[in-house]
């Protein structure tokens, strides 16, 4: 406001006479000067308008001035007695500056948006100057109270610089007003306005000092304050207010010292209160102190409640509801709305669970607790007193309240959160790690799905909480997923649904919510629900989420058809991508559903073909295809189908480009090759031999691919070796079904041998001068060749190869008795009979054999008897003796044998035959053919143990045949043995 400049007819004329006694004065000339530039500045100063852009920048320049001129005119101070029309002079100059900072002020007030208007500070400053002005001229004669005035003006000051927070100040303008006023008797003081102008300027002291964290001081400054209240019950009440700010400051700082230090403050507060009661005498007076003594013992009950004091709140709650003792027309105790939460959480603190429900209950029936009061009490109590009793006291608390007053979202967004996804007292967790969870998720469950709370959030208004509370919901859910608990988990799912819209902006999040639940039923096995769902989430937003999720229910239907079926409805989706088809496999797979994951895999495979850009490799495909299928005995055909595959691709790409380079590459080469191998000679076992040519063949072919090009000839032997097999497999084959090889097929055969001979050779040639390493490690490879070159050989009709090959295979080291045995039979059975093999085979075996010392007679014995079958099939002149010699040979083998070392059935084979061989010669009267037969027969019969009597019947028929030489009766008689 306005101060009213000094005008009255006395000091008018007291100005013009002490003005005309000091015009010759020379200091006083001076001081004029000073006055006279104070003036002009201060004219600028009023003459400043409130509109122009420069208004920030005059003002600042015009402070500056003024403060300079000030300090000039400080430093002739003090001014003499006589010179009082000069302190006038200055008074009024003050007042005028002072006025004008008023106008600024109200100004400014009206039109704060003003950028360019003078600045609160500049206002400061200037009244900063005017209160300077009076202090400089405090001593005037003829101003009512001049200290009184000047320590006014430093009081408004300080007052706008502790607002504007510059703190120096403000305390700078509050000292000098505090030594201004010290001089004066506080007791001679009657003036109302000059009371509370000392006891005001006492309390802004302690506030400025509260601020900069001198506390020390203020609070001996409100102490001081006491000695100024004057019995007035306003002054009690304002002290008390003050005392009550500082201790809410230091309660709010939730420290033990800080406690303590706010209660001493509130309690001061609480004793100025009941003081104040005393000299109170309106009922207004006495009203305002009642409120103020029931907020100063709510704070107090605050403390105690922070300090762990409950029953000292408890006390606190009964006195405040009972009311002041004692004080006339007290129209009964407080009924403020934060009573019952003090109180309940006091008796939560004492364990009496029974007195803290009955206070929540309470604020059900009290329409004057505000929302977030019971909101907040709600979540205390819910928090202390635990999970059962607890969130069903909350479920009931909260259904009450919708009853009987209007309830927002917001707030049941929070106390839904509260129950089931804040801090509680079962074990200190966040979220849902706890005791009891599954219990508040229920209580929670049947709280929203409520009519009328899902009523809260119908409206356009309340978009953000309905989403909160799906949120909270969701979270929920999501949190009981996690922990498998799924019946839960589907339930809050499905309350999590009440809070989407079924409006179209919406349709997404309600589909996510209907495949989730699709999910959480699969968990519980309940298929058909699940099916249910995920039927509903395809019908808003047909995807690939929601095609895969059906595959998954036919999966664990074991419904493999309709799985299958969905793996080709998957791909057809606008979203999809192969990886599904990946993940569609794994499922399979763990579901142990072998024919699912193999129509998935063999689906991936199909954009391979198209030279589609693919996460996984096309190997990794095929290999994991065919592991799959390995898990099936019955599935060899299929495997053979997609090892062909793989091979086709092979020399489509690259082996490079399919397998990989580097070790990679090597590894999944040999992984093909040796499954091939490994399936072939499976198959083998089995006696599948068409598939163990298939398999074998492509091991040939997978080991002869060359991953890098610097990659040696290490794989040559497993080439050679799966070469020689696959033919074996295809004789096998041969045999088994009874049907002969095609021609086309006997030409593959030979192809495939001649590529292995090229190899066996060239291995053998390598390694003969590394001590034969090949024949040392596999010995019958060699013989395998031979015994599969020489059956194809024979199918061509060529004999000379065939010999080529027994003679070959003779003089390696591989060459084995037992080997060269098989082959001379071999030579002597089906129409491909080669007597030229067989006899050189049979003859080179039984070479072998003698040569060893300790033959094995049983098999010399089936060789000389083979040999001499050979030898008899042309019979003349020349195979005569020379089966004639083989039985010489034969007896020459004998002499000197231990009885049972050559076999005794052999031997009188043997002499039986070879006895019998005389029978012919005699009839044709060849008597000494006849006589040459006879003889070594009966020779081989000395030999042989167990002959004796056809030795005897040998020995009179040759005595007979010699001394009577009658052929008829010779032909008669001829001697004839059977054996």
């Amino acid at each position: 406001m306005r101060i009213a400049e000094i005008s009255t007819p006395e000091i008018r004329q007291s100005s013009v006479n002490n003005h005309g006694d000091g015009d010759d004065d020379e200091d006083n000339h001076q001081h004029q000067s000073l006055l006279s530039q104070l003036e002009t500045t201060i004219k600028q100063i009023e003459s400043l308008s409130s509109f122009t852009t420069t208004t920030t920048t005059n003002s600042d320049s015009l402070a500056t001035d003024l403060r300079q001129t000030l300090t000039k005119l400080t430093q002739l101070a003090p001014f003499p007695k006589n010179l009082n029309s000069l302190k006038l002079h200055i008074w009024k100059l003050s007042y005028r500056l002072w006025n004008t900072c008023v106008d600024f002020s109200n100004a400014k007030s009206l039109r704060s948006h003003s950028s360019s208007y003078i600045r609160s500070e500049n206002i400061a400053t200037l009244r900063h100057i005017a209160a300077d002005l009076l202090y400089l001229a405090v001593d005037v004669t003829g101003v009512p109270s001049p200290t009184i005035k000047a320590a006014s003006f430093y009081h408004k000051t300080g007052l706008i610089w502790h607002d504007l927070r510059n703190f120096d100040l403000a305390s700078n303008c509050f000292d000098k007003a505090t030594d201004l006023l010290s001089k004066i008797d506080v007791s001679s003081i009657n003036d109302s306005n000059e009371r509370k102008l000392l006891f005001e300027l006492n309390l802004a002291r302690s506030r400025t000092a509260w601020e900069v964290d001198d506390r020390s001081l203020a609070v001996i400054l409100l102490n001081r304050s006491k000695v100024l209240l004057f019995g007035l019950p306003e002054h009690y009440k304002i002290l008390a207010t003050q005392y009550l700010t500082f201790g809410k400051i230091e309660l709010s700082k939730n420290e033990n010292q800080s406690l303590n230090e706010a209660l001493k403050l509130i309690n001061q507060a609480l004793e100025l209160c009941e003081k104040g009661f005393c000299v109170a005498k309106t009922q207004q007076e006495i009203v305002g102190l009642k409120d103020l003594r029931s907020t100063t013992l709510r704070f107090i009950s605050a403390v105690h409640l922070q300090q762990g004091e409950y029953e000292s709140v408890i006390k606190c709650v009964k006195v405040l509801r009972e009311g002041v003792s004692g004080v006339a027309n007290d129209a009964g105790g407080d009924c403020h709305a934060s009573l019952p939460v003090l109180a309940m959480k006091a008796w939560l603190g004492l364990g009496r669970y029974n007195e803290a429900e009955t206070e929540l209950r309470g604020m059900v029936a009290n329409k004057g607790v505000p929302e977030s009061v019971w909101v907040s009490a709600v979540e205390a109590y819910f928090q202390a007193a635990g999970t059962t009793t607890g969130a069903e006291t909350v479920k009931s608390v909260f259904l009450g309240l919708l009853g009987r007053c209007h309830v927002s979202a917001k707030s049941a967004v929070r106390v839904v959160h509260r129950l089931i996804g804040g801090n509680n007292a079962d074990g200190g967790v966040e979220g849902l790690i706890v005791i009891g969870a599954k219990v508040r998720a229920k209580v929670a469950s049947d709280l929203v799905s409520d009519e009328r709370v899902v009523a809260l959030f119908g409206g356009e208004n309340v978009v953000k909480e309905r989403t909160s509370m799906h949120a909270v919901l969701w979270n929920c859910a999501s949190e009981h997923f996690r922990l498998k608990d799924y019946e839960t988990s589907a339930e809050m799912f499905e309350k999590a649904m009440l809070y989407i819209p079924h409006d179209i902006d919406n349709r997404i999040m309600r589909t996510k919510g209907y495949r989730v639940l699709c999910l959480c039923y699969l968990g519980l096995s309940q298929f058909d629900r699940a099916q249910e769902y995920i039927n509903e989430a395809e019908k808003l937003e047909p995807n690939i989420a929601c095609a895969f999720l059906k595959f998954k229910i036919y999966l664990q239907k074991n419904d493999y058809t309709n799985a299958i079926n969905q793996i080709q409805a998957m791909t057809t989706c606008l979203d999809f991508t192969p990886d599904f088809l990946s993940l569609s496999a794994h499922e399979a797979v763990a579901c142990h559903a072998l024919p699912v994951a193999v129509a998935a895999l063999s689906n991936i495979l199909n954009f391979y073909a198209s030279c589609k850009s693919m996460p996984t490799s096309e190997v990794v495909i095929l290999r994991t295809l065919i592991t799959i299928l390995n898990q099936d005995p019955g599935k060899q055909p299929e495997v053979l189908k997609y090892m062909k595959q793989a091979q086709a691709r092979v020399s489509e790409l690259g082996p490079d480009y399919f397998f990989g380079k580097g070790n990679v590459g090597h590894r999944e080469r040999n992984w093909f090759a040796v499954t091939s191998w490994n399936y072939g000679t499976t198959c083998g076992k089995e006696k599948k031999y068409e598939l163990c040519a298939e398999f074998l063949n492509l091991a040939s072919e997978f080991y002869d691919v060359r991953v890098d090009d610097g990659e040696g000839d290490e794989n040559r032997v497993m080439v050679c070796k799966s070469l020689i097999m696959t033919v074996s497999a295809m004789i096998a084959s041969e045999n088994q079904n009874k049907t002969a090889l095609t021609d086309t097929q006997v030409k593959r055969a030979a192809e495939l041998l001649d590529r292995a001979g090229k190899i066996l050779f060239s291995i053998s040639s390598a390694t003969s001068l590394c001590n034969d390493k090949m024949s040392t490690n596999d010995p019958d490879l060699f013989f395998i060749y031979t015994f599969n070159a020489y059956e194809i050989q024979g199918r061509l009709n060529n004999l000379q190869s065939q010999l080529l090959l027994v003679t070959n295979y003779t003089t390696s080291k591989s060459c084995k008795p037992s080997n060269l045995l098989q082959i001379g039979l071999l030579s002597l059975q089906g129409p491909r009979f080669n007597p030229e093999v067989a006899s050189y085979a049979l003859n080179e075996c039984l070479s072998t054999l003698l040569s060893h010392p300790s033959p094995d007679y049983q098999t010399v014995a089936l060789i000389i008897r083979k040999l001499i079958v050979v030898a008899s099939i042309h019979k003349g002149e020349t195979e005569d003796e020379a089966v004639l010699n083989m039985y010489k040979r034969a007896y020459r083998l004998m002499l000197g044998l231990k009885e049972g070392d050559y076999p005794t059935e052999e031997g009188k084979w043997l002499a039986v035959t070879a006895w019998n061989r005389a029978a012919l010669p005699v009839r044709l009267g060849q008597v000494d053919v006849a006589k040459k037969w006879m003889s070594i027969g009966l020779e081989i019969a000395k030999q042989v143990s167990g002959t004796e009597t056809y030795r005897a019947c040998m020995e009179d028929f040759a005595a007979g045949f010699e001394n009577l030489g009658i052929v008829n009766n010779i032909v008669a008689a001829r001697p004839q043995m059977v054996i």
